[in-house]
């Protein structure tokens, strides 16, 4: 592997035992070691260059939060003033009582009444979107759903990847224009739902029955269709090991559309390599 031509940010597929460069030249990070003076791979993953810094990042593995992060998670248990989350890390996250929207929009100290009432805002097996805050002594990350961005997700389908493809973007709120909304998770889970209309209620007063609601809106035929079909592509780019960004999406989306692909072809057929073949190509 030529490392030199791999440019800051930029990204090379690699093999456990292949030799990335000299050990004099460059710097050895995570997932490699160095033997007879070579740099050489120890998982498969993707090479990364940071100046003379070169890593090798798994291509499956555990979700690494950091604070800011946007993920994508599920109940799994309601405790005291607290729940936890599988959010695809090493171990659950933790959601505190106090890191949530109540009703009234209020920011003010939690209540008993408010622990008694934990399970009408989430309970095990919903599906929240929260923001990474803290750590804590443990590892264990602790989240927050503090702002109308966040919190239950309905009305859609829950995909998942491996974490390594979804990339850090500008915003990971993303509407395309088939009038379906995705929430790219950095922990490889993603949320394809129909589009939500923005609300212009602020933070204070906000409806908090239709928030934590478990009903889901009723959502039309052809709506249901370009779910599918989204749901289809991010699990034919993600067996083909593409990194996932909104350009991509909308990209694959097009392809699909002039070409009169169903779901079901994209899935069982040779319509997958095509779809890919064809966008990476115009990329």
């Amino acid at each position: 592997m030529d490392i030199d031509d791999l440019e800051t940010g930029e990204f090379r597929l690699t093999c456990p035992g292949e030799t990335i460069t000299s050990a004099h030249d460059f710097m050895r990070g995570h997932g490699t070691y160095v033997d007879d003076e070579l740099v050489i791979a120890s998982v498969a993953g993707t090479v990364q260059r940071v100046n003379k810094l070169v890593t090798v990042r798994a291509a499956r593995s555990r979700y690494n939060a950091e604070v800011g992060d946007l993920v994508v998670g599920r109940i799994t248990e309601v405790q005291p003033r607290r729940w936890k989350v599988d959010a695809n890390s090493r171990q659950d996250a933790v959601l505190m009582l106090s890191s949530v929207n109540l009703p009234g929009g209020v920011q003010r100290r939690k209540l008993e009444s408010d622990e008694l009432q934990m399970r009408t805002f989430f309970e095990e097996g919903d599906l929240l979107v929260a923001e990474v805050q803290a750590f804590f002594a443990d590892g264990a990350m602790s989240l927050h759903t503090r702002s109308l961005k966040f919190g239950k997700l309905r009305n859609g389908q829950l995909v998942i990847v491996p974490p390594v493809l979804v990339r850090r973007l500008k915003s990971h709120f993303i509407a395309l224009p088939c009038g379906v909304d995705l929430i790219l998770g950095l922990n490889g889970y993603i949320w394809v739902c129909k589009h939500m209309q923005d609300s212009d209620q602020g933070e204070e007063g906000f409806d908090a029955e239709a928030v934590y609601s478990n009903q889901n809106d009723e959502v039309d035929g052809p709506t249901r269709i370009a779910i599918s079909r989204v749901s289809s592509i991010i699990r034919v780019l993600a067996d083909h090991f593409v990194p996932l960004t909104d350009t991509l999406f909308l990209e694959a989306y097009n392809w699909l559309i002039e070409q009169e692909v169903n779901t079901k072809d994209l899935i069982l057929g040779d319509f997958g390599d095509a779809m890919v073949a064809a966008i990476c190509t115009v990329r």
